[in-house]
């Protein structure tokens, strides 16, 4: 079996983050740093979406915030999460 792969389609594509670079983006949401506050709403999208991926860390995770967070906050996580995936399911579906 031949593959063929046309390298000018990929120019200028989004390179999509792996569920580990997932996880990590969620840590950094989550964790306040000296340049920014933590938010627990961008934290729980990443979790999220790295769990989607089969992070299992990021599954541990996500469920502690939702302790920490609102009911609002959590469907607004969700919702942020959901739109990440419609943006680029085209780039998934061409992997």
């Amino acid at each position: 079996m031949s593959v063929s792969l046309d390298h000018a389609s990929l120019e200028g594509a989004e390179r999509l983050p792996t569920a580990e670079e997932m996880y990590r983006l969620g840590l950094m949401a989550s964790t306040p740093g000296a340049a920014a506050e933590s938010c627990l709403v961008s934290a729980h999208k990443w979790f999220n979406l790295a769990a989607l991926q089969g992070n299992q860390e990021a599954r541990v995770y996500r469920q502690q915030l939702t302790l920490e967070m609102s009911a609002r906050e959590i469907a607004e996580a969700q919702k942020q999460a959901r739109e990440w995936l419609r943006t680029r399911k085209p780039a998934l579906e061409r992997v």
